[in-house]
């Protein structure tokens, strides 16, 4: 089911926390809604649960409170893609030594990307 196609009323019980208004779920950036999209991709294609994902999102917020996050809703976004990745390695997806040279990747050309450029991974 794409994220059209899935009813407001329906996310918002399978995930309460989801920053919503009447049209939807909302975001401040766009790595937030390509987040939203490989969850909702990777549930379309039987990889999980909406339980199994829930919980993990919510061991996620639970380990960045303990870490000191103050929760104040600014950080649910980070908590989603630290699920995304927890359970993509748990369902055998990418391996966290892969997963962590991709960041690294990421790292490395964000930080060579002039300001308000895309960023590119192989390029400077």
């Amino acid at each position: 089911m794409s994220a059209a196609a899935l009813p407001v009323r329906e996310l918002r019980h399978a995930l309460p926390d989801l920053p919503c208004d009447d049209a939807g779920p909302v975001f401040r950036a766009p790595w937030e809604a390509q987040a939203f999209a490989m969850v909702l991709a990777l549930h379309e294609r039987g990889v999980f649960t909406w339980t199994e994902w829930a919980g993990q999102l919510a061991q996620s917020i639970r380990d960045a409170q303990r870490a000191g996050d103050p929760d104040t809703g600014e950080t649910y976004y980070q908590h989603w893609l630290a699920a995304l990745e927890k359970i993509s390695a748990a369902k055998g997806l990418v391996t966290e030594p892969l997963l962590a040279q991709r960041k690294g990747e990421w790292d490395e050309a964000a930080r060579h990307t002039p300001h308000g450029r895309p960023i590119e991974l192989g390029r400077r």
